[in-house]
């Protein structure tokens, strides 16, 4: 597969989306949220580090995770907290997040804040899955996810995946009728060098996963757990990854280093698939 590098020059990248006038919004630990037009210009819609997820909204503007779940209204640039606080404590922060077909938010949520994450825990203070529906309400669906991270539902809404890149592992839940999950299990899991971050899932049912650290590759892992690809990426530290495009078929790749040339740094990649991504909907938040 190649790779076209389409921007370049940040700190850690994520958070990849592509609307429907092909223009791409991504995230940067350091400045924001950006977006890069067709012609290659990119801006900077947010002023909000540790983004780490994005979503398009039904009424427009972004849904994005980081200190506070939050609604940007592209009207006049304003920022609205969606969930911000549980059991009267503010959360620690949140990562990424996915969305279901009515609507409903599913996100997980730090255990501590990402600016005091310590690199000598064993483990860190553990966090949790929740799910915000368009009222706002939150519900509190599992708890002791060390770090959780990439997070998508299967082609049928049965089954919802999400990294725990601190156990170096993919679980599964099953998704009840009424939105709740339950039956957490083992998917996959990686070497210990190798940290699961971004995921996203295609019309046949396969996973694919961004590793961050190790040999700097997406790996495609079918739903009955087979690993039946491995992509090497220009980087040695693959953050996320969304499909794109018509067809679905432009894969977007986020890093935070470039190893064909170092000064770029955290890189946006663009490449092609032979299968489908399958489409994520829209968030149903209200606009003010």
């Amino acid at each position: 597969m190649k790779f076209e590098a389409l921007s370049w020059g940040y700190e850690i990248v994520e958070g990849p989306r592509v609307d429907s006038r092909n223009r791409l919004y991504f995230t940067c630990s350091k400045s924001g949220v950006h977006r890069r037009d067709p012609g290659g210009e990119v801006t900077r819609l947010i002023d909000r580090p540790w983004v780490g997820g994005l979503l398009f909204n039904q009424e427009g503007g972004l849904v994005m995770s980081g200190r506070t779940l939050a609604l940007w209204d592209e009207r006049d640039g304003s920022l609205r907290d969606i969930f911000s606080q549980w059991q009267g404590k503010p959360v620690p922060g949140l990562n990424d997040l996915t969305v279901d077909d009515h609507g409903n938010i599913y996100v997980g949520v730090m255990g501590f804040d990402i600016n005091t994450f310590d690199p000598s825990w064993r483990t860190p203070p553990p966090g949790s899955l929740f799910r915000v529906a368009p009222t706002g309400q939150a519900s509190l669906l599992h708890e002791g996810i060390l770090v959780p991270n990439g997070i998508a539902f299967s082609p049928d809404r049965k089954l919802l995946y999400q990294n725990d890149t601190m156990t170096h592992a993919v679980w599964v839940f099953d998704v009840a009728s009424d939105g709740s999950v339950r039956d957490r299990r083992l998917f996959h899991r990686f070497e210990l060098n190798e940290l699961p971050d971004g995921l996203a899932v295609d019309v046949e049912g396969a996973l694919w996963i961004a590793v961050a650290k190790g040999r700097g590759e997406i790996v495609r892992i079918k739903p009955d757990g087979i690993v039946d690809r491995v992509v090497k990426v220009p980087s040695t530290f693959v953050t996320s990854l969304a499909f794109a495009g018509p067809d679905l078929t432009e894969l977007y790749v986020t890093t935070a280093n470039n190893s064909e040339d170092p000064s770029r740094k955290g890189t946006i990649f663009r490449t092609r698939v032979d299968v489908p991504g399958l489409a994520v909907p829209e968030a149903r938040f209200p606009l003010n």
